[in-house]
């Protein structure tokens, strides 16, 4: 009898474990909560990275526009988004689960929507260490809304990073290679091929990152990266844009605009790059900038809504395998019906609509294969692309219970090495 509990009793630690070590997984954001914004100090950032104690901002938009109570949890994550293994208490001082207290109704827009906004720190919540972060929202029925990622970082060493262009002549024209240093400051990485873990990411987005990379030399305390094909990624192509800052003109991009219950933006009808020699177009690599000069008012509630008709011209439909999807930070680039697009065979185009506040946006289109996103497969791929580079080094030391960010290296293809 005995045996057999002690069987059962290990049965469910290891059940646990196993639960408790599985990934994150991204939900989909509900329809009626639009515009998530999530910044640092660096608002050009797709998602917040801060140094520890700096404050980061958190603003969305209910389209139900009946002042709901929202709540809000952090978590804390090892490098690669599997749970960290600190108690609450060793990584948040203050409270959770707290309501979000701060919000506005909008005022006269053909929308109504409820405005909310949230900064951290609060006199609530004080976050104790770097790492990785989730703030998840939930609902006043405790139903999860929606999360997004953010990290917070110790200025504990020094990267240096280039872009530079592939000496393998099979990629020399369509992909960057990434070539960095880290360098601790004050002290020393201990066993640094086991306890540094690095993760590159292409304009902040997390769903292609390169991760397991080690380091190619030493020298001194520095660690050298001067890999080729490892720390490589596609150079993609510039985003195509719009700006509905004013919903009652045209503008580079919209070719007419409508107003009956809500406004309407037609934008001109897109074309496959993938053949296309490259141009380049300054862009914010896929992010999105909320603004508005139709009205004067607080910046955050005198903003309206539109409906955005998107186009891509195309001679056929896909195999039913393969799906086209509008793709940008403004739905933290995700891929769902609500930015799916569908084929009309009297025009010969593929069709989606959008239904977004003013502002600039960065969109492009990407295709769904089988489950496989492939991000360049209508756009093209081109090494003179404009991209940001974000390096993060994480180390845990021996003891520690969680991965540590000790330093951020940020770099530009704009100035392209050979």
């Amino acid at each position: 009898m005995k045996s057999y509990i002690n069987k059962l009793t290990l049965f469910f630690i290891l059940i646990n474990f196993f639960c408790f070590a599985q990934k994150q997984k991204k939900i989909a954001t509900p329809k009626n909560i639009k515009s998530v914004q999530f910044e640092g100090v660096d608002n050009r950032d797709i998602f917040p990275i801060v140094e520890l104690g700096e404050q980061i901002n958190l603003q969305f938009d209910d389209l139900n526009a009946d002042e709901a109570d929202y709540y809000y949890r952090i978590k804390h994550y090892n490098h690669d988004w599997t749970p960290s293994q600190l108690f609450q208490n060793e990584y948040l001082e203050g409270y959770d689960n707290l309501r979000i207290e701060n919000y506005i109704t909008s005022f006269n827009t053909l929308q109504h929507y409820t405005h909310y906004i949230l900064k951290i720190p609060n006199q609530n919540v004080k976050l104790k260490v770097s790492g990785n972060y989730i703030i998840e929202i939930y609902s006043a029925y405790n139903e999860l809304v929606f999360s997004r990622r953010f990290c917070i970082y110790e200025n504990k060493s020094s990267v240096r990073a280039g872009v530079f262009r592939p000496q393998n002549m099979d990629r020399f024209n369509s992909h960057q290679s990434i070539h960095f240093s880290v360098t601790p400051k004050g002290h020393f990485f201990i066993n640094p091929e086991e306890n540094i873990k690095i993760i590159i990411l292409q304009n902040q987005q997390w769903n292609e990152p390169i991760t397991d990379i080690k380091p190619q030399f030493f020298n001194g305390n520095t660690l050298d990266y001067r890999y080729e094909k490892p720390t490589q990624f596609e150079g993609g192509n510039e985003y195509y844009f719009f700006d509905t800052k004013d919903l009652r003109i045209t503008t580079p991009n919209i070719v007419y605009t409508n107003r009956t219950e809500q406004y309407e933006s037609y934008l001109k009808t897109d074309i496959i790059r993938n053949l296309l020699d490259y141009s380049f177009a300054p862009d914010i690599n896929g992010n999105f900038k909320i603004r508005n000069v139709m009205r004067p008012g607080d910046s955050n509630t005198s903003e309206d809504y539109s409906f955005v008709y998107f186009s891509l011209a195309y001679p056929y439909e896909l195999d039913q395998n393969e799906e086209i999807y509008i793709y940008g930070a403004f739905n933290n680039f995700e891929l769902s019906d609500l930015n799916k697009l569908y084929f009309n065979p009297s025009l010969e185009v593929y069709e989606g609509v959008l239904y977004l506040k003013q502002g600039f946006y960065n969109y492009k289109y990407v295709l769904n294969q089988k489950g496989i996103l492939k991000k360049n497969a209508l756009s093209g791929s081109h090494a003179l692309t404009e991209n940001d580079y974000l390096i993060l080094v994480y180390y845990r030391n021996i003891g520690a219970q969680y991965d540590a960010l000790v330093g951020i290296g940020r770099a530009n293809s704009f100035e392209l090495q050979n």
